[in-house]
């Protein structure tokens, strides 16, 4: 099957029906070739969004994105009355369902693209799919695995060699990697978040053609998703401590501490300290031993004898620390507020504990009244102080850009004109009682 190609397909992965219309309309005006209804959507809106889309859109192909399991013949027919002219069915779909859509699908005009996720035994299941009569095969890169920076490049590649049928590449594509994806055998790009999450969809989606039809990245980074060091500090540079928060499902904030200065920001591992009644000995090893770029974390033992002040200030920031959270007080206040170093504390006090040395360093404390280990990343700003374990770092710090991407597009809505509540169709889906 011979596709003029390649396809820009954008997924309209959202909640309301009439946000997706008008994304889908300044999409297509900006290069869109086709049109889906995203899972979200027509779990939202049902058949209905493809019967608006169909309208809206008399000369595009619109794909509903079932992700069949069971009934293949009636879902397929269902969507194809409803104006849809592809539909998909999960490749680990049995047999039996694979097949009566694909029957469905030559009765009623509607073609039968299999998404791949979950298929272990690529080349078998690929092989099985040909005979059955399938017309595309989409290899897609889960959201929850694009958040732990998994790509889906190589598997595309071993893709492309076992079949000769259209493949469809979904999942994270941006302008920076839809290059590589059409010249390792896409011929469908399916987008959805770099398009739907931008204030200027009709921009993005051209960005996106043009770097499909012409083989050039774009180099800007945006919506680039990261999983080394350098990169999750970069982004959460990015992001605040609430895009953090809704990540994180309101977990793993701090209470009661507040920077010493607004408008400063640290991000970094923590490197961790306890110490008792202010004594100041441990906190100024801690420099020591931390890194450049980590985040002193402090539990001071005291809220009224403090264990930090301006020389260990000084001491840090020569050191390339990035920031200092206190569990306590901290004095010379003025003199770190000048110096415009990161320091973020539960009270001020003028009075100093002695250099006693008790206490521990890198290990599991609580500050902030969250339990916080060595290697847990910090975001700290005015907004407030945000934990995010070591392990779920690249996953968090994905999900934070994804929150702040999806903002943007709202932001842009309501500066057209609509309320946030008109905007998210809030009293449609306040939680039933």
């Amino acid at each position: 099957m011979t596709l003029q190609g390649p396809v820009l397909q954008v997924a309209l992965d959202l909640m309301q029906l009439k946000r997706a219309v008008q994304i889908a309309k300044e999409s297509v005006s900006g290069g869109a070739d086709w049109v889906e209804a995203g899972t979200p959507l027509i779990k939202s809106a049902g058949m209905d969004a493809l019967r608006e889309l169909r309208n809206a859109f008399p000369d595009r192909t619109i794909v509903a994105d079932m992700k069949t399991m069971d009934t293949g013949g009636f879902e397929t027919e269902m969507v194809a009355r409803s104006g849809a002219n592809v539909t998909t069915i999960m490749g680990v779909a049995d047999d039996g369902t694979l097949q009566e859509a694909v029957r469905a699908g030559k009765k009623y005009g509607c073609k039968v693209m299999v998404d791949l996720l979950g298929v272990k035994e690529l080349g078998r299941r690929v092989a099985e799919l040909e005979s059955m009569g399938v017309d595309y095969l989409c290899f897609h890169v889960s959201i929850d695995d694009q958040m732990t920076g998994k790509g889906g490049l190589e598997r595309l590649k071993e893709l492309s060699k076992l079949t000769t049928l259209p493949i469809a590449i979904a999942g994270g594509i941006t302008p920076e990697t839809a290059p590589d994806m059409v010249s390792s055998g896409a011929t469908i790009v399916i987008v959805g978040g770099a398009i739907i999450k931008s204030p200027d969809v009709e921009g993005a989606s051209r960005d996106m053609k043009r770097a499909m039809t012409t083989g050039v990245p774009d180099g800007s980074g945006r919506y680039r998703r990261y999983s080394d060091i350098e990169g999750i500090r970069k982004a959460l540079m990015e992001v605040s401590s609430p895009n953090v928060a809704d990540a994180m499902h309101k977990k793993g904030a701090m209470v009661g501490i507040r920077p010493l200065r607004p408008g400063l920001k640290c991000v970094g591992p923590a490197f961790t300290c306890r110490t008792i009644d202010g004594d100041w000995a441990k906190t100024v090893e801690a420099i020591e031993k931390a890194s450049p770029g980590d985040v002193l974390v402090i539990d001071a033992g005291s809220r009224y004898i403090s264990p930090w002040g301006e020389l260990a200030t000084w001491s840090c920031k020569m050191k390339g620390i990035a920031g200092v959270i206190l569990d306590g007080p901290a004095r010379d206040v003025d003199d770190i507020m000048e110096m415009g170093f990161p320091v973020f504390s539960r009270s001020i006090a003028p009075n100093a504990g002695e250099p006693k040395g008790f206490g521990e360093l890198q290990v599991e404390i609580e500050c902030g009244g969250i339990s916080v280990s060595p290697g847990d990343w910090i975001i700290a700003d005015d907004s407030g102080i945000m934990v995010i374990p070591a392990l779920r770092a690249a996953e968090i710090t994905n999900r934070a850009l994804d929150v702040r991407e999806r903002e943007g597009r709202i932001r842009e809505e309501i500066k057209r004109g609509s309320t946030l509540s008109e905007v998210l169709e809030l009293e449609k889906w306040e939680k039933v009682q």
